[in-house]
C-alpha cells in the first residue's frame, strides 16, 4: 500500500470549473482529468521519496546504498576516473549497495573500509546458489576491481601536510638512503627524527641541503617529493630535523598485484616443450622438487628450495590453500643462492580462474571469518 502522508490537500470547489455557475459536461471532464493528473503526479513523487521498507530489504541496497540519481552519476564519474570497465563498474556498484555505502570516495581511500565492503560481497557471491563457473567469473571480476582500486590514485595526497604521523620516510641524501620516522607534519615545517647511519651515529645534513624523500601510505601507495633541510630543533623533548613542506607529491609506480608474506609448502615439476609448431606441447616431468613459498601474489611468487634451478626454466607449481588445491604454470625470472637454500622468483604464465580466485582470497584475507 502506498502511503500518502506527504501529499498536500487539494482546495477545489465544484464551482471552480465553471465561472458562470452553469454545468458544462466537457468542462467537468477536463477538470477531472486535470485533478486526476495532479493526484497521479503526487503519488509518483511520494512513492519515490518514501519507498516501502519491504522493497528496500528485498533489493539489499538499504537507505545508504541507493543514493538516487546523483549517486548514480557520482559512481559513474568515480568508475571512469579509476578506469573500470563495464563489468567492474557494475561490481563496484553492487559492492557499495550491498554494504550501504554513502561516501564512495571515503571508502575507496580507506583500505580497511574498502576491504570490509569487498569481504562482505565476496562471501555473498561465494554462498550464492549459482553454478561454479558463474561464481568463479563473478569472483574474478570482484578481485580485478579490487586490484585496480589498489593502484588508483583517486583522492591521493597533494601536500605533505596530509601525511600521517609516524610514516617512515626514505631520505636520499645523494650519498646514501636512510629511514627516518615522521614526528609531525602539522606545523610550518615537517619534523622528522634525525637520520642515523648503520652504527647509530647521527648524520648531520647541512641546512639548505636539498633532499628527495620517498614514503608509502597505509594504502601501500608510494610517493616522493623534493624538500630542503630547514634546521634542527626539539619537539616534546626529542631532537628533530626540520624539512620544508611541499605541494608537489609525485605518485610512484608500485607492484601490479598485492603480495602477501607467508610460508606454504609446495611441489614443483619441471615443464619442458616437446615438438614444434602446431604440434608443440608441454610435458610435465614426474620428478618432484619440494620447497616453500615465502610470498605470493596472483602474478607470481618467490620459492625457497634446496636445489639450484636455471633462469628461464618452467615449472608446474602445486600447493594446498585450505582444502583447495592450487596449480599454476610459472617461469623462473631470477635466482639467488642464500646459504643452503636457493631463492627463486617466479612469474605465473598460466593459472585457472579458480586458482586465481583462491590466491586472491588468501592475499586479501577475504576467506577468513
Amino acid at each position: 500500500m502506498i502511503q500518502l502522508t506527504s501529499l498536500y490537500p487539494l482546495q477545489v470547489s465544484a464551482t471552480d470549473f465553471n465561472m458562470d455557475g452553469t454545468t458544462d459536461p466537457i468542462a467537468v471532464i477536463v477538470g477531472l482529468v486535470v485533478v486526476g493528473g495532479i493526484i497521479a503526479a503526487l503519488i509518483i513523487i511520494n512513492s519515490i521519496k518514501k519507498p516501502g521498507v519491504s522493497g528496500a530489504k528485498k533489493s539489499g541496497s538499504g537507505g545508504g546504498g541507493g543514493g538516487g540519481l546523483m549517486s548514480v552519476f557520482a559512481m559513474h564519474k568515480i568508475s571512469k576516473s579509476i578506469g573500470l570497465n563495464h563489468d567492474q563498474s557494475k561490481m563496484l556498484d553492487f559492492i557499495f549497495k550491498t554494504d550501504q555505502v554513502v561516501e564512495p570516495e571515503r571508502s575507496i581511500n580507506t583500505p580497511a573500509l574498502l576491504d570490509r565492503h569487498f569481504r562482505r560481497a565476496y562471501r555473498i557471491i561465494e554462498n550464492a546458489a549459482t553454478s561454479n563457473d558463474e561464481r568463479q567469473r563473478k569472483l574474478g571480476i570482484l578481485f580485478s576491481t579490487r586490484n585496480i582500486l589498489d593502484n588508483s590514485v583517486l583522492g591521493s595526497m597533494t601536500s605533505t601536510k596530509q601525511i600521517k604521523d609516524d610514516t617512515v620516510f626514505i631520505i636520499n641524501t645523494g650519498k646514501e638512503k636512510v629511514n627516518v620516522h615522521l614526528v609531525s607534519a602539522k606545523g610550518d615545517n615537517i619534523l622528522v627524527e634525525p637520520p642515523k647511519n648503520v652504527l647509530g651515529s647521527q648524520i648531520k645534513i647541512q641546512r639548505g641541503t636539498r633532499i628527495t624523500v620517498l614514503f608509502f601510505n597505509k594504502s601501500n601507495k608510494g610517493f616522493s617529493f623534493e624538500t630542503r633541510v630547514i634546521g634542527y630543533t626539539s619537539h616534546n623533548g626529542q631532537p628533530v630535523m626540520q624539512l620544508a613542506h611541499s605541494n608537489q607529491l609525485r605518485f610512484l609506480s608500485q607492484r601490479r598485484f598485492r603480495r602477501r608474506q607467508t610460508t606454504i609448502a609446495c611441489n614443483m615439476f619441471l615443464v619442458y616443450v616437446e615438438g614444434s609448431g602446431k604440434k608443440q606441447k608441454l610435458i610435465v616431468d614426474k620428478r618432484r622438487l619440494q620447497g616453500s613459498i615465502p610470498d605470493i601474489s596472483v602474478g607470481g611468487c618467490s620459492m625457497k628450495i634446496m636445489a639450484p634451478v636455471q633462469v628461464g626454466a618452467r615449472f608446474k607449481i602445486e600447493f594446498m590453500q585450505g582444502d583447495e588445491n592450487v596449480a599454476a604454470l610459472g617461469q623462473v625470472l631470477r635466482s639467488n643462492k642464500t646459504g643452503m637454500n636457493t631463492i627463486i622468483h617466479i612469474r605465473f604464465l598460466r593459472v585457472s580462474q579458480k586458482s586465481m580466485n583462491i590466491i586472491n582470497a588468501f592475499v586479501y584475507e577475504y576467506g577468513k571469518e
